[in-house]
């Protein structure tokens, strides 16, 4: 692969001239695009504006990852679980009274299932059908060459399909760890868990990334009897903090949790999973692996168009989306960008912009990240482990929930919020929060880091009290103060 890299190093270097992707305005140019999800549509939506001929191709579910098997419904789950688990119990029992909610899954389904199929008819399907210049063809796409695809309908005939320019948007699916007796089981990945229409007795997940955590958490509270088994840390990339917190949380609600440990193997029997795990041997209905995604390349013939992968099959992209071969494009999932969905629809608005002829950079030197438990898990940018791990020298600051009015009034002080600044500046360099509503204050984080803020800028500006970022000023407040020692609305 070094030789892949530095392959991609050279061809780069020779893409930065402005006038490289410069097309002709007088002639719309045709553009294929492998895929139907946020960044093809994002794409196509401005070729569209440009004038371009566009050729959606899709081998499955039109609308991608995120409107069917992903985002959407994920959050729907998620948030059916938090009303049966309110209603189960909250801070306040004491004073109302506890009704133990009696959950069919089934009909929760149904509903999750027909606002997927609304969502994707009114921002996907009814695009394509209100759009002069854009169609869909349904079929398997794979490179004939750097001009040419070939696309495999139903009667596995192939059809070609030429192209000035090209966009893979092909996304990623589950990664499967070879376990031993793992692939003749009819295990879950997270798309058979959304689709289910009945609850798990024993659901048994592997994997500690957001993925597993959002669903054990989500079927927890449900009614399920969860337990997960991690490899490593929970959220092992994150600030040790992070999973750390979220863990005991977790434990705290009745999850078992193993870390450090791998499933050595996996049997199923009359409808049971025993799986081993340090000497140990777990039953459970249902068997969901979680342990990451893998880019959906293999398929696509990519040597025949001179587009290179990386050792995990992801397509390398500039900062302009150009992949190794200057007529194709990659945007989303299926490159090594950060795997969120308004990422990958940015990099496939500016991927069409620069096909059109222009120069727009995917900026990702600020991207929030938010996981979906109870307290939220938000993140921008750098965490202490981070920079430790790396010979950063940083200045940090933790505040315990105990310390926010709005999680005082809440009587939910579980989690925290952190700081991490540069030493000398006190310039704001990345914040990280498990909270209540925490995906809601990153991006204030993301705006302050954006603008090359301190945190005695953060700490002197005005947030309404009661609020849940209200606690990001108070966290850049505790480096110069001790919070504790002022009043409720203290400046």
């Amino acid at each position: 692969m070094t030789s892949a890299r530095s392959l991609f190093s050279r061809i780069g270097s020779a893409l930065k001239e402005d006038d490289c992707c410069a097309v002709p305005n007088s002639k719309p140019h045709k553009v294929a695009i492998i895929g139907s999800g946020g960044a093809a549509f994002a794409a196509a939506i401005r070729l569209q504006e440009g004038g371009a001929d566009v050729t959606m191709v899709e081998r499955g579910t039109t609308g991608g990852t995120c409107v069917n098997i992903g985002c959407v419904p994920s959050k729907i789950l998620i948030s059916a679980a938090h009303v049966a688990h309110v209603r189960a119990s909250s801070p306040f029992d004491i004073g109302i009274s506890v009704a133990p909610p009696v959950v069919n899954r089934a009909v929760l389904q149904a509903q999750q299932q027909a606002r997927v199929e609304e969502l994707r008819k009114a921002k996907y399907e009814s695009i394509i059908e209100n759009s002069a210049n854009i169609r869909l063809m349904h079929g398997e796409a794979r490179f004939k060459d750097d001009h040419t695809l070939l696309v495999k309908g139903k009667g596995g005939r192939d059809q070609p399909l030429a192209f000035d320019r090209a966009l893979i948007a092909t996304g990623a699916s589950p990664a499967i760890p070879p376990v031993p007796g793992l692939n003749t089981t009819p295990y879950w990945t997270s798309t058979e868990a959304l689709a289910s229409q009945k609850l798990p007795e024993h659901l048994i997940i592997y994997g500690g990334s957001y993925v597993a955590l959002e669903l054990a958490q989500a079927f927890l509270r449900l009614g399920s009897k969860v337990t997960m088994i991690v490899r490593s840390r929970i959220l092992s990339r994150s600030d040790h903090a992070i999973g750390d917190a979220i863990q005991q949380i977790l434990i705290d609600e009745g999850m078992r949790i193993f870390t450090d440990k791998e499933i050595e193997c996996v049997e199923h029997q009359s409808g049971r999973f025993t799986v081993e795990v340090g000497g140990e041997r777990i039953v459970g209905d249902r068997l969901l692996i979680a342990t990451g995604r893998r880019s959906n390349t293999a398929s696509l013939g990519l040597k025949n168009a001179g587009v290179l992968t990386n050792e995990n099959g992801a397509i390398p992209v500039d900062e302009f989306l150009r992949t190794s071969n200057p007529n194709i494009y990659a945007a989303g999932d299926c490159t090594p960008n950060p795997e969120y969905v308004y990422v990958a629809a940015a990099a496939g608005t500016r991927a069409a912009a620069n096909m059109l002829g222009g120069n727009e950079r995917l900026d990702l030197s600020v991207v929030p990240g938010v996981v979906f438990t109870d307290p939220q898990i938000a993140t921008v940018d750098l965490d202490e482990f981070t920079a430790r791990r790396n010979g950063v020298k940083v200045d940090t600051r933790m505040l315990t929930l105990d310390n926010v009015p709005r999680a005082l009034a809440n009587f939910d002080t579980r989690g925290f919020i952190k700081l991490v600044a540069e030493p000398e500046t006190g310039r704001l360099l990345g914040a990280q929060a498990v909270a209540s509503q925490a995906g809601e204050l990153i991006q204030t984080a993301a705006l302050a880091i954006r603008a090359q803020m301190t945190v005695h800028d953060l700490a002197s500006q005005l947030f309404p009290y009661l609020t849940m970022v209200e606690g990001l000023k108070l966290a850049a407040q505790t480096f110069t103060k001790d919070v504790k020692q002022l009043s409720c609305c203290a400046g």
